[in-house]
């Protein structure tokens, strides 16, 4: 171990506490992928003056630093990770209603929001109750699903601004588009949110909650580990759909495959490699152009070493 590395394990103890901080870590215990080489630090904060604490290490040092959430839109390098990873997750996830609004950390899950505003007779969250990640990925992607989004009902977002400053932006703010935000282009950090929703029928929620999850167990491979929709949705196309018509339903790299339950969705079936879903992922993005003349983005961040060529 590294005297730099010793001496910032040291630092973000007495930050976070040693329980918190832990070295050489597998990523592959805080990927939806399960997939991931291990990082050189790995530290769970437990409130913003700790991440911003955090941070301000790292910086100060010249010291590597990826902040993430639950690890459900990430591909990590078998290599690892090298230098720090903030995780803002269950230790920063407390969630408070009041009246029509909701407040939450970003280690919030999504589901978890979603249950307690079913909870408390609010609605306008039901389309989020599926997706497997945070509260604060959701921000930075604008994540949605069945025809709703972050931007309908975010109200205001607290960060760490590129100032290292903790800072409430309105929502208007956020440059919020399809899977992108503000912060994708900034180097600011989600903290929490407010989310405003409406009162609603309790017996109309929980119906359009329990439509949903089996519109989602019915037709997406939720029992093998992915990072969801591995693609973005080209403009007047649906990506599974091109992946299927060009052939690749089923098709595989090492560990890898295309879903054969939903194309759109790139699965580890076991012990598949950073590089095989790369390849993967390489393989059907040129099929996809040659057959169809049109070029996929992928929704999944690739994370960590992966050569100059990924």
């Amino acid at each position: 171990m590294t005297m730099q590395k010793e001496q910032l394990i040291k630092a973000f103890s007495g930050i976070t506490g040693q329980q918190a901080v832990l070295a050489d870590e597998p990523m592959r215990l805080h990927t939806t992928f399960r997939i991931g080489g291990p990082a050189d630090i790995f530290v769970k904060p437990s409130s913003p003056p700790e991440v911003r604490a955090l941070i301000k290490v790292c910086e100060e040092a010249g010291y590597p630093y990826f902040v993430m959430g639950n690890g459900s839109n990430l591909l990590v390098s078998d290599k690892g990770i090298r230098g720090a990873v903030i995780s803002i997750g269950r230790d920063m996830s407390q969630i408070r209603v009041e009246e029509t609004r909701i407040e939450a950390e970003a280690g919030a899950y999504l589901s978890a929001i979603a249950a307690a505003a079913e909870e408390h007779s609010l609605t306008g969250f039901e389309f989020a109750g599926g997706i497997p990640g945070t509260l604060g990925g959701a921000c930075v992607m604008n994540a949605g699903a069945y025809g709703g989004e972050m931007k309908q009902v975010l109200r205001s977002v607290t960060c760490l601004t590129e100032d290292r400053e903790i800072e409430e932006l309105p929502a208007s703010g956020l440059e919020l588009g399809y899977r992108s935000s503000i912060f994708m282009r900034k180097d600011m950090i989600v903290l929490s949110a407010v989310i405003n929703l409406e009162r609603g029928d309790p017996e109309t929620i929980r119906g359009l909650s329990a439509d949903l999850r089996e519109r989602r167990q019915s037709k997406q491979p939720l029992s093998l580990p992915s990072a969801g929709s591995t693609f973005k949705r080209p403009e007047g196309y649906f990506a599974g759909k091109l992946i299927m018509d060009a052939g690749l339903r089923g098709y595989r790299v090492g560990g890898a495959q295309v879903s054969e339950k939903h194309c759109g969705f790139v699965v580890n079936t076991g012990g598949a490699t950073a590089e095989d879903v790369r390849t993967l992922i390489a393989d059907v993005a040129k099929r996809v152009k040659e057959q169809f003349g049109v070029r996929l983005q992928t929704e999944v961040r690739l994370v960590g070493d992966f050569g100059e060529d990924a």
